[in-house]
């Protein structure tokens, strides 16, 4: 696909390939293989199907918060899934935010 993708691109930007000086190309097992959370070389997580939405990285009532206080989770698998939104990283900046500014008001 590496140059199929090159000659569309290509079609609208003439000069591109001279622009290029290397490529990395994966296949979905090598992927996989790379990272083990990307399964069949799907690097958005797996599907997003309303139980997921819910359970999704793991069942709790705080998908961005973690067992360690100080962690928070922002990614593809936590709700409202991939993609460029930024969403993931909102919530899970309100979800910080909301632990610290809570405790720092109670000291």
């Amino acid at each position: 696909m590496t140059e199929r993708i090159e000659r569309q691109i290509e079609r609208f930007a003439p000069g591109f390939r001279d622009r290029v000086l290397a490529r990395s190309t994966m296949g979905t097992s090598d992927l996989e293989q790379y990272n083990a959370n990307y399964i069949g070389g799907d690097i958005g997580g797996g599907v997003m199907d309303l139980r997921q939405l819910f359970f999704r990285p793991d069942p709790r009532l705080n998908p961005y918060a973690t067992p360690n206080p100080q962690l928070f989770i922002c990614s593809a698998s936590t709700p409202p899934g991939g993609g460029v939104h930024g969403m993931c990283g909102f919530h899970a900046a309100n979800t910080a935010f909301k632990r610290f500014s809570v405790k720092s008001r109670t000291r």
